[in-house]
């Protein structure tokens, strides 16, 4: 009976623990930051003459136009899929930490904190790219229609089946992956800060404890500052990104890079940066909250 009772209470293997606190990560990080995320996309794919004259104007124009649930449109790929990116990511992670860290009794090192969480972002940019791509296609259609790769109008698409369908029958099986090369140059430097300042400011806020306990507020302090952290030397790749995947038209990322360059300059490559800005606090406020809680549950 008392075997059955230690096995009874044996904790999950690291690995299932990474993906189920992932995914709930996952989940509090889209609720929590899609209206912004649209604002953002939206900002970065206008056209030039702008439509909108910054985020408050979008949004203005976007509440009027369809309503409270146009922030949230294009929600199903990112819940759908960002819950397991997320799991594939800190899964990842945790395998990279592991295979880092030779010696059990030494903890990692900034440094090798930095590598393993960009290792991490390198894995996670395979399943990020369809996702995003889809997603930026439905929160930047136009309610009249799309426009083709050869520029003409058809209709809107219905949904993030008929998205992905469409885009594969109009380009191919790799269309999906459209901005894949772009993607693995956001996402490796930008997981690399990522988990360098969030394992630094827990640190840093330990410290501060007489018992050396972390707080409520320490987690969530530390994971908002780190979604800011994420995006400083990612945002033009994401930019560029965004563009290319909306465009069907552009060739290449040189074309892409070029034409923001042409019609809007230099700060082209910063365009929808404040809703993004403002949306990296509590979205990863919240990511990591929820995997923090999560883990202590099956701990």
């Amino acid at each position: 009976m008392a075997d059955l009772r230690m096995e009874g209470k044996q904790k999950l293997p690291q690995l299932a623990q990474d993906i189920i606190a992932g995914t709930f990560g996952g989940w509090a990080q889209v609720l929590v930051g899609q209206p912004l995320d649209t604002l953002k996309v939206r900002l970065q794919a206008q056209p030039s003459p702008p439509i909108y004259k910054n985020a408050t104007d979008c949004f203005r124009q976007l509440i009027k136009q369809e309503g409270p649930k146009g922030l949230y449109r294009g929600v199903a790929p990112p819940l759908a899929g960002i819950g397991f990116c997320n799991a594939v990511m800190f899964m990842s992670n945790g395998y990279f930490r592991r295979l880092l860290q030779k010696d059990s009794s030494k903890p990692l090192t900034i440094l090798e904190i930095g590598l393993a969480g960009s290792m991490a972002g390198s894995v996670m940019s395979f399943l990020n790219c369809p996702i995003e791509l889809l997603k930026v296609k439905l929160q930047t259609q136009d309610p009249k229609g799309v426009i083709n790769m050869h520029g003409k109008l058809e209709a809107p698409y219905k949904g993030v089946i008929d998205c992905g369908i469409r885009s594969v029958r109009s380009q191919g099986l790799l269309a999906i992956y459209r901005g894949m090369g772009m993607t693995l140059l956001r996402d490796a430097p930008g997981t690399f800060a990522y988990f360098v300042c969030y394992e630094s400011l827990k640190k840093l806020f330990s410290s501060m404890r007489n018992d050396g306990e972390l707080r409520t507020v320490d987690l969530l302090m530390a994971g908002g500052f780190s979604g800011f952290a994420a995006w400083l030397p990612s945002y033009p790749q994401d930019v560029i990104k965004t563009c290319y995947q909306n465009d069907s038209r552009f060739k290449s990322y040189r074309q892409a890079f070029k034409e923001i360059l042409r019609t809007k300059g230099p700060k082209g490559f910063v365009n929808g940066v404040s809703p993004a800005m403002v949306r990296a606090f509590p979205a990863n406020a919240a990511t990591f909250f929820a995997y923090e809680m999560a883990m202590k549950a099956m701990a």
